[in-house]
């Protein structure tokens, strides 16, 4: 059945600027993800000798320890690498979050259940409104933490094929609407009590008693929500589907109405849900229950850090239920079967993130990582900002160092240290410079050919058209990139100018 006059795809429209097609052309030529990650290893190995042989140490910002960089082809650096191959790679937390959710989301997919769910509810989503409720979903999924990743762009790939557009646009525009969650959002998420935590500490540097919760930030999430999705939808509409154009490939998703038995199945999946979730509101709830913590709050929590395999069971349960009713499946080797497929199809990415963990690894253990961020730092302040000109910088040496250290957690560990306790001797809040770095960190996190889930989102694309490259995903996720930070970088400039809190309790200058 054809889609409806409102909702066939749109003729292509003039390409943008020739700088995008450029991008693209440059990216395709690069090698494959796994070939780029041998060449910065080999790179690694040479650069940490060199730096090590000439002497090059860095002043830790914590300690004020003097760390030397260390050589990874020394005897220290060998052994280095013969005892923990195997666990930088076990150690790889997306490794983790990968295979537990797509276990859970596989079962869920193979049964048939998420393609039901979006012929039955986003069919009659018109044409204009998509690209933002596209954007708008996967904003908000990062609630899942990194599993959003996993779950909305193949499923935004699935609503745009039914639809009659590009499904590879789903997929772009859903990866770019879960990076940006990193820095708004209507909830707050297992990311914010962490970086909370490492910014508190970073303050005692000068002294206890200031202390950064995880909802300081939030009344910044919410209204930078609101401009990501105007950007994210404006940019999927007038720049990536035009220049994206039809979709030529001969995967196809039905549009037919929904049988009965479908009908049945996710009525009963549906009342799984409801059941799975009022038992989690009842256990959050309930005092003393244990996953919440030791005061009886939910942030942090069990029930926050916990969300990966609690987002398994809900998955697992409501794909197990609608498979039943369907009878998609039959016995308990069906399961199994289902489950199985779903791994196998995360093979590639298990083969390409053993190199990323190893190269991860080992930018930490020469300390280059630390080297690069105090350095950086360090430029930052000599060159004497002040006011938002050092949050703008803060915004600024995040995105830069984001194309290379992309640990979000990992890289404000790092960068804390330096920035927090410096520029709380200038007045600015730790809460403030944490939504700087947050900002940059969102923005960059989806052009670097280094995110870890960029192997993923190829991936997606590659189920829809076998041919697609790096550099075509590159080049059409750095207009969302430029787009989303500018406009968050402009709401910040707003509520400073404004003095507007960024949280309950929390504004930009020191009380």
């Amino acid at each position: 059945m054809p889609p409806p006059a409102s909702q066939k795809q749109r003729p292509a429209r003039r390409r943008p600027p020739w700088t995008l097609d450029a991008i693209e052309r440059l990216g395709n030529k690069l090698p494959e993800p796994l070939i780029i990650f041998l060449w910065l290893i080999g790179l690694i190995l040479v650069l940490s000798a060199v730096l090590a042989q000439i002497g090059v140490t860095v002043t830790h910002p914590d300690s004020g320890e003097v760390v030397p960089v260390q050589s990874l082809l020394s005897a220290a650096g060998l052994q280095f690498i013969l005892e923990d191959t195997v666990g930088n790679f076990v150690g790889f937390s997306p490794v983790g979050v990968v295979l537990t959710l797509m276990i859970g989301i596989g079962l869920a997919d193979r049964t048939g259940l998420l393609k039901a769910l979006v012929r039955a509810t986003l069919l009659r989503t018109p044409a204009w409104l998509l690209p933002f409720a596209v954007f708008l979903v996967a904003n908000n999924s990062m609630i899942a933490t990194d599993a959003g990743y996993l779950l909305v762009p193949p499923l935004a790939a699935i609503v745009y094929r039914t639809l009659g557009r590009n499904p590879l646009v789903g997929i772009v525009s859903a990866f770019a609407g879960c990076a940006s969650g990193y820095a708004s959002g209507l909830m707050i998420t297992g990311a914010d009590p962490l970086l909370a935590g490492i910014s508190t500490e970073a303050a005692a540097i000068l002294g206890p008693g200031l202390e950064v919760t995880p909802a300081d930030n939030y009344y910044f999430y919410v209204v930078s929500m609101v401009g990501c999705v105007l950007v994210g939808g404006a940019v999927t509409r007038w720049i990536v589907e035009p220049r994206m154009g039809p979709y030529d490939g001969d995967h196809v998703a039905s549009a037919e109405p929904l049988a009965t038995v479908e009908k049945r199945g996710l009525l009963v999946a549906g009342l799984v849900a409801l059941a799975y979730a009022g038992v989690i509101v009842v256990a959050a709830v309930v005092p003393g229950s244990p996953v919440q913590n030791d005061d009886g709050g939910l942030v942090p929590s069990p029930l926050l850090s916990g969300i990966v395999p609690l987002l398994f069971g809900f998955f697992a349960l409501v794909g197990l239920a609608y498979g039943l009713v369907t009878r998609e499946i039959r016995s308990g080797r069906d399961i199994t079967t289902k489950f199985t497929e779903a791994v196998r199809s995360m093979s590639g990415f298990i083969v390409v993130v053993f190199f990323i963990a190893q190269f991860s690894a080992y930018f930490k253990w020469t300390n280059i990582g630390l080297w690069i961020s105090v350095n950086g730092a360090e430029l930052l302040l000599s060159i004497d900002a002040t006011g938002f000109g050092v949050l703008l910088g803060v915004v600024i040496v995040s995105a830069v160092l984001t194309l290379l250290i992309t640990s979000g957690s990992g890289l404000w560990a790092i960068l804390a240290p330096i920035f927090v306790p410096m520029l709380m001797q200038v007045g600015l809040h730790p809460a403030a410079v944490q939504m700087a770095y947050r900002i940059g960190d969102s923005a960059t996190s989806m052009v670097t050919p280094l995110m870890p889930y960029m192997i993923v989102i190829l991936g997606f694309m590659r189920e829809w058209d076998k041919d697609k490259k790096l550099g075509h995903l590159l080049s059409n996720t750095l207009p969302y990139a430029i787009g989303l930070l500018i406009v968050q970088t402009l709401l910040l400039a707003v509520f400073y100018a404004f003095d507007l809190p960024l949280g309950p309790g929390a504004g930009f200058r020191i009380d």
